[in-house]
């Protein structure tokens, strides 16, 4: 038995392209050697500017009960621990 030919979906949202959309379409064709600093910048970033001072990304060995404290206590854990650091170290906060 030959199967039943598969009506055409039309989707108002995204209408099928024209010739006069192709003519009109910018090819995107871009090679690592196209990627300079000026391309770059012409790039909108996706964040703007922090509001609050940037954390410094840092790496550190701590003990395994001592990670493990705190990512009990749940999200936000490492926080907790810049919290505990700074009490420490005696700084203000904020």
């Amino acid at each position: 038995m030959p199967r039943k030919p598969i009506e055409p979906v039309f989707d108002d949202d995204n209408p099928e392209w024209t010739a006069e959309d192709f003519a009109n379409a910018t090819p995107v064709n871009i090679m690592a050697r196209d990627l300079t600093s000026e391309f770059l910048a012409k790039i909108p970033s996706r964040r703007g500017p922090q509001k609050a001072p940037t954390k410094v990304p840092v790496s550190i060995r701590l003990s395994a009960d001592v990670v493990a404290h705190y990512k009990a206590t749940g999200p936000g854990w490492q926080s907790r621990i810049d919290d505990t650091l700074r009490k420490a170290a005696k700084l203000k906060t904020g």
